[in-house]
């Protein structure tokens, strides 16, 4: 028998963190996602082994800057492509710039330079994630996607979901649902 689940990964992961900081009795406060403010300072044995405990979920406690910065940055994207019932209209430029305070021409830099990719890929890497999202689970039309996405057409958003994954949207789509129905016999 196949079970099939649906998760909302920013949850699982608070509820993780929580657990885990109230284990070491812990002081601390849940910012933004992926901060956390510690009321109290820490000994660096119960640091350490709070880092290891967290390791284990995939969890990774940042202590450089330029790590953290990557890391809102993923963050503030992912929250654009998620957590929004239909993306910005304005520019990402703006928006990431807006959100972080800091100038988009920097941020880029940083970004591209840590991860090997830009952050127009790495948004369109997340659009089309949502999108295979929207359609298997929400059972979203392709229009309602493209709209929810900001795409300007339904070509544009065909077009950067092949280019990503190999197939069409279409094709996706018809492959989960022999999937689902072979798995159903």
């Amino acid at each position: 028998m196949k079970l099939y689940i649906k998760y909302d990964i920013n949850q699982a992961c608070r509820i993780i963190l929580q657990e885990q900081l109230e284990k070491f009795g812990i002081q601390y406060q849940l910012l933004d996602l992926g901060e956390i403010e510690f009321k109290e300072s820490i000994p660096e044995e119960t640091y350490n082994e709070l880092r290891e405990a967290l390791k284990k979920y995939g969890i990774e406690l940042l202590d450089n800057q330029k790590s953290q910065l990557i890391q809102k940055i993923k963050d503030t994207i992912i929250e654009m492509v998620y957590e929004k019932d239909k993306l910005p209209t304005s520019t990402i430029s703006s928006y990431l710039s807006d959100k972080l305070n800091l100038s988009y021409g920097y941020i880029s830099n940083i970004f591209s330079e840590h991860t090997y990719t830009s952050i127009e890929n790495y948004i369109i890497m997340q659009k089309i994630e949502r999108a295979k999202k929207l359609i298997i689970e929400d059972g979203l039309t392709l229009t309602e996607v493209s709209y929810k996405l900001n795409y300007s057409s339904v070509a544009h958003l065909s077009g950067q979901f092949k280019k990503t994954t190999g197939l069409t949207p279409s094709m996706f789509k018809r492959i989960v649902d022999k999937r689902r129905s072979m798995n159903k016999e």
